[in-house]
């Protein structure tokens, strides 16, 4: 039954006629649902009755047959109450999935109910304003850009090996990498067991067991179907030994998973990466496991993060493919021209990057010194182009085979899984096109642009930043301290406040990602105010109550007569930072009324940095009262 069913309908492979006759073989197909994706990253999905699709398929294409209420999903200022209509238009040119229900079998067919999920734009007042349209328009405009580029400067070191003036098309490839928790539902882990796991590396790579096994060899098999040609899936560094009930099932289950698959083009690698999320999620959940893409459920422990990889490469008029990254001679050059451009426009404008990529409370706390997470603003390329680098301390590091150039790119290592991945990408490539602007039109050569990034604080570069370091070879985490790394590499945002603040703090890197009016200034303004909403309200009503709960936790243990000096010690120590937190006096106000009543006045800068203090003083009451509770006998 399994084999019989749609999963995808590729682009391009069938007129509007073919696929009304396609559609109606697959009667199994309920219904279509078009999926358009809003600054935030949602994806829309308004089931419509497949009589009703085919009959007015026309209008789908053209963008009159599906509005939707703009005021309920993220189009913060744009679709508001008095102007919330938003038209939904058709992508023809990505794939199309089917989104099958196993629990819901068709009597007439015996297979399970079918939605076609199709991409889509979405369109308010006659504009584009969503991600998909962003990542989509932003790729046509680099592209026009970089083909320009070409013929005003036929002679690229570092690509002597081609003929610029024949390059007929810009292929964008990249691909992301996810990782994910999943656990029974009821099961909780103590961190410090969690901790001492991931210290011992007792569960990166091992072989997986029990429905855990089964979903993630369903889910690849899945994959296969839907064409995503999956590469790898297997245990992560987290998670924590699994028992085994008395029906002979694991229980107390809770590891971190990773899977991989094969790189795609433009939109598709977006559009492919929200396919894979439904189908892990739905696939784990049927083998009675909970399934999370938050970038740190579990503080103190190793979070999970969206690895994005960056390539470009190029069409030739001879129909041949080459990689704009990879230079003529891979033993004597790390990179191109263009490769070495690409990077430092990343590296440079990443503070304005940032804040798309790193848009929650919950991807901060994963960028953390520690757990192989980013932290600052800097490259690794390798000891020599003979010998890579796989530096995993550092923001953006080149990938490389000697002897395989389509295989160089760049591996971003700050995303994760909620980031959205169409804004970032846009936000990536057009960073980068400001880099090879400047690398191409300077004429310097392949070994001259390496200095540029190599280049020590204080040298002045014709691009980089004069006071900034943007190259290590070493351990970014273990060989600098947190000064020198905010000394050379800058200090990085520590709450989604600072982090938007970054918008307005630097408008000429602002203005590279605005280049080609895509990314207007009304899309940038929702975006941030659309994250610093749910920045407010998670802080008011998820991370404060779940903060309280933590300080209520902290009850004491002792009594008068066993007590010793050390315990009275811990416990003066832990009443104070309770004080400090959650309680209220005619005097003072605690921490977490402060924060509420800043944000009630507006003044985030506060907020902010109250923040910071709280998570501070948590974290030091957790370990306080952990040293506490190991000396009660």
């Amino acid at each position: 039954m399994v084999n019989d069913l749609l999963y995808v309908i590729p682009a391009g492979q069938y007129s509007k006629e073919e696929l009304v006759n396609l559609l109606k073989d697959h009667p199994e197909i309920k219904f279509a649902s078009l999926v358009g994706v809003d600054l935030a990253g949602n994806d829309t999905d308004e089931k419509i009755p497949m009589k009703l699709f085919l009959k007015d398929i026309e209008d789908f294409y053209s963008g009159g047959a599906v509005q939707t209420d703009g005021s309920s999903v993220v189009l913060t200022g744009i679709a508001t109450l008095n102007n919330a209509k938003v038209d939904m238009l058709a992508d023809p040119d990505v794939n199309w999935f089917v989104d099958y229900n196993f629990e819901y079998i068709d009597e007439g067919t015996g297979k399970p109910t079918g939605t076609l999920r199709i991409p889509a734009f979405l369109v308010h007042n006659g504009m584009r304003v969503d991600s998909r349209s962003i990542l989509a328009q932003s790729l046509d405009y680099v592209k026009a850009e970089l083909l320009a580029l070409f013929k005003k400067y036929p002679q690229i070191s570092g690509l002597e090996h081609i003929n610029v003036a024949e390059i007929e098309d810009i292929i964008f490839t990249s691909a992301t990498e996810l990782e994910f928790w999943v656990k029974t539902p009821t099961n909780k882990a103590e961190v410090a067991e969690l901790h001492a796991s991931q210290v011992m590396q007792e569960q990166y790579w091992q072989r997986t067991r029990g429905e855990v096994r089964t979903a993630l060899e369903q889910v690849m098999l899945m994959l296969g179907n839907y064409g995503l040609e999956p590469e790898m899936g297997h245990k992560e560094v987290g998670g924590v030994k699994a028992q085994i009930s008395e029906g002979g099932h694991l229980s107390h289950v809770m590891e971190q998973i990773e899977v991989d698959w094969r790189f795609a083009s433009g939109v598709q690698t977006a559009d492919n990466e929200l396919q894979a999320r439904i189908i892990i999620r739905e696939v784990f959940r049927a083998n009675g496991l909970e399934v999370t893409f938050k970038a740190k459920p579990i503080i103190g422990v190793a979070g999970s993060g969206e690895h994005t990889h960056i390539g470009l490469a190029a069409k030739m008029k001879s129909g041949k493919v080459v990689n704009l990254f990879a230079p003529s001679d891979m033993k004597k050059d790390f990179m191109s021209a263009i490769g070495y451009g690409s990077i430092m426009g990343v590296l440079k404008n990443y503070e304005v990057i940032n804040p798309f990529i790193s848009s929650t409370n919950d991807s901060l706390n994963r960028l953390k010194p520690g757990f192989e997470a980013p932290v600052c603003i800097v490259t690794s390329l390798g000891h020599t182009p003979e010998i890579p680098s796989r530096n995993r301390t550092i923001l953006a590091g080149l990938v490389r085979d000697v002897n395989n150039p389509m295989a160089t790119r760049f591996e971003v290592r700050s995303p994760n899984p909620y980031t959205n991945t169409y804004v970032a990408l846009a936000t990536i490539y057009l960073s980068l096109l400001d880099g090879v602007k400047a690398a191409i039109a300077s004429g310097k050569t392949t070994k001259a642009l390496e200095e540029e990034l190599s280049k020590e604080p204080g040298v002045p570069g014709f691009y980089l930043e004069t006071e900034r370091a943007y190259r290590s070879e070493h351990d970014v985490f273990e060989d600098y301290t947190a000064e020198e790394r905010g000394r050379l590499f800058s200090v990085p945002p520590a709450t989604v406040w600072e982090n938007m603040q970054n918008l307005g703090k630097y408008p000429e890197k602002l203005a590279v990602l605005k280049a080609g009016n895509v990314l207007r200034q009304e899309l940038i303004d929702a975006f941030a105010a659309g994250a610093l909403i749910r920045w407010r309200v998670e802080l008011l009503t998820r991370i404060i109550p779940e903060n309280l709960e933590i300080v209520k936790s902290c009850q004491r243990l002792h009594n008068g007569d066993d007590a010793s000096d050390l315990d009275l010690f811990y416990w003066d120590k832990i009443s104070a930072l309770k004080t400090a937190l959650a309680k209220d006096t005619f005097a003072n106000k605690s921490m977490f009324t402060c924060i509420k009543e800043g944000i009630a006045a507006g003044n985030f800068d506060l907020v902010s940095q109250l923040q910071i203090e709280m998570a501070d003083k948590v974290a030091e009451l957790q370990a306080t009262y952990a040293d506490y509770k190991k000396n009660i006998l």
